[in-house]
Formats: C-alpha cells, sequence, structure tokens
C-alpha cells in the first residue's frame, strides 16, 4: 500500500502563495500519478491538479494560471504552488495517487488552506 503525508497549509491572505507537500511511501513503484483534490465546507471534493509518472499535468479551470504542480522523483514528493490565493480557495487539500485507472486509490489526511483577511 501507499501512505501520503500533505503538508503546508495555513492562513494566507488574499493573493497570497503557499506551497503544499506531499510525500508518498510504500509501494511507491505502482504509483501512475499523484494529484491534488480539495473540498470546501458544504460542497463536494473537486479534483484541482494532476501529474503523472512521466511529467505530464493537467488543471481545473479555477486554478489554471495560478496553480503549478511538479514533483521531485527522487524524494517521491509531489507540490503544488499556490499563487494569487483567493478566499475561495479555502479548503482541506487532500494528496492522492493514482495507480492507473484513472481515479484515486490512496488519499492522504489532508492539510487545511484558509484564505482570508
Amino acid at each position: 500500500q501507499v501512505q501520503l503525508v500533505e503538508s503546508g497549509g495555513g492562513l494566507v491572505q488574499p493573493g497570497g502563495s503557499l506551497r503544499l507537500s506531499c510525500v508518498a511511501s510504500g509501494s511507491i513503484f505502482s504509483i501512475n500519478a499523484m494529484g491534488w483534490y480539495r473540498q470546501a465546507p458544504g460542497k463536494e471534493r473537486e479534483f484541482i491538479a494532476t501529474i503523472t509518472s512521466g511529467g505530464r499535468t493537467n488543471y481545473a479551470n479555477p486554478v489554471k494560471g495560478r496553480f503549478t504542480i511538479s514533483r521531485d522523483n527522487a524524494k517521491n514528493t509531489v507540490y503544488l504552488q499556490m499563487n494569487s490565493l483567493k478566499p475561495e480557495d479555502t479548503a482541506v487539500y487532500y494528496c492522492y495517487a493514482d495507480f492507473g485507472l484513472g481515479s484515486p486509490r490512496y488519499w492522504g489526511q489532508g492539510t487545511q488552506v484558509t484564505v482570508s483577511s
């Protein structure tokens, strides 16, 4: 199995930036892609970004041009750089690992991001 641990969340003012990290351990060679979802209070969990084993990325429209997903294969870590943050970005952000079926198989515990003045 795979274990995922997120970090980097916190409180930031509108227009600010945060960098989230997700470290994978366990059966890491089974991972085809990794990415991020988020869930705001009263809303369903929504996809925000993914990166494949080959480095191809994809983003949800609300974060295009503001968020950047990247990875460090040597450290088994995926990052989410979040710039120009808006109050509507407030949510719990969850890292996931995909084994090649096109949907998350493992989830991290989540890290809270709050954008407020």
